[in-house]
């Protein structure tokens, strides 16, 4: 009889998100022989068919993403726990904080052989500001610090910024870093089209938090239109009123109201929405991996303006495939999208710029190998 595959056990937050963000290495786990099992909250139902026709064996756990109620994430630690003494995995893959800090805590009570906790940015406590975000920082960092000292473990971070923060403040060693630059894109799904002829169009693709710089795009669009650039302007993302910097529907109603800018809500055909942009812009100061929307872009071929802040300036050189500018700074921004809005020429040639710099750097199928690599590195020691 054949040796039984390894098992491996994948942790995230939600299906939604594995689904865009770890389900190809999850299918590539599955063709390299692994048993693969992902514990999430299940409740996107699309999300969920989609994990489960991949042959990916799903566990629902109730994650939330707040910590509000103490009563819950006991409940949500139980039934993870349930999840690790039934599929006993040979290596666990966190991620995102809340999975990386209950899965680290269980992987080493229940002896699991080998563990990879994959952090997608430092997220909203990171970027927040105030004493008592300084304060949830430090009680952050003092959980990291012993969640992530796992025997036989290593750590994914996106970008140079969250290798120098953990690292430097000594709460990982720099022999457990990894660093893998985001989740990778589809260069198939996503692949350039000619810009639509009509007036220009300008996407910002993300959840609609604050920290994503959703007032400064609408402040940047009323200056744009107010210069008599003509231009339209599109918030493409659903609302997260999970997340403590999330816009509400009031604000987007607001910003609506004036016309400058439209909301979409959530867009399940990103391709088709980022093909038909003239400009994707992100003016994000949200503590960031590596944006996904950002890749996407570029393997579209799209110009981006993006500001100079932690994992999007890693999908941005200044001035060949994008601009950059200042975070939480309107009026750098409209300077930004007027500069592209009026030369066409330009945006084409950061656009095609763009599409070389995905395809040397941020193919999916290579961000899938790199992590199978740091797998068959763990269970070999």
């Amino acid at each position: 009889m054949g040796q039984a595959p390894a098992r491996l056990l994948m942790v995230v937050n939600v299906a939604w998100f594995f689904r865009s963000h770890r389900l190809p290495i999850a299918v590539a786990a599955k063709a390299a022989g692994y048993e693969v099992h992902v514990a999430c909250r299940a409740e996107d139902l699309d999300a969920v068919r989609a994990i489960e026709d991949a042959g990916i064996i799903l566990h629902d756990v109730p994650f939330t993403r707040s910590g509000a109620n103490p009563a819950r994430e006991l409940w949500t630690l139980f039934a993870l726990a349930r999840v690790y003494r039934s599929v006993k995995p040979a290596l666990a893959h966190h991620v995102t904080i809340k999975p990386v800090l209950y899965g680290s805590l269980l992987a080493s009570l229940l002896r699991v052989p080998a563990t990879v906790n994959a952090l997608s940015g430092l997220g909203h406590v990171f970027s927040a500001t105030g004493f008592i975000a300084r304060a949830r920082r430090f009680v952050v960092r003092g959980l990291y610090k012993l969640a992530l000292n796992v025997k036989n473990s290593k750590v994914i971070v996106q970008n140079p910024d969250d290798l120098r923060e953990l690292v430097g403040r000594g709460i990982i060693a720099a022999s457990q870093a990894e660093l893998i630059r985001g989740s990778g894109v589809d260069l198939a799904a996503f692949h350039p089209a000619l810009e639509p002829v009509s007036r220009p169009v300008v996407v910002l693709p993300a959840r609609m938090l604050r920290d994503k710089g959703i007032a400064e795009f609408v402040g940047a669009a009323r200056q744009v239109h107010a210069a008599g650039v003509a231009a339209k302007f599109l918030l493409a993302g659903g609302l997260d009123p999970e997340n403590p910097g999330h816009v509400s529907q009031g604000e987007i109603a607001r910003y609506t109201q004036t016309g400058d800018v439209q909301w979409l809500g959530h867009v399940e055909d990103m391709p088709t929405l980022i093909r038909n942009a003239s400009i994707v812009c992100l003016p994000s100061y949200y503590a960031e991996g590596v944006p996904k929307a950002l890749l996407e872009a570029a393997a579209c071929g799209k110009p981006i303006v993006t500001t100079d802040a932690a994992g999007c300036r890693e999908v941005v050189r200044q001035r060949w495939n994008g601009l950059l500018v200042p975070p939480r700074d309107a009026d750098a921004l409209a300077r930004a999208l007027i500069t592209l809005l009026s030369d066409a020429t330009l945006r084409a040639q950061y656009g095609a710029n763009s599409r070389k710099l995905a395809e040397q750097e941020f193919g999916v199928e290579a961000v899938a190998q790199r992590t199978l690599a740091i797998y068959r590195q763990l269970l070999g020691a």
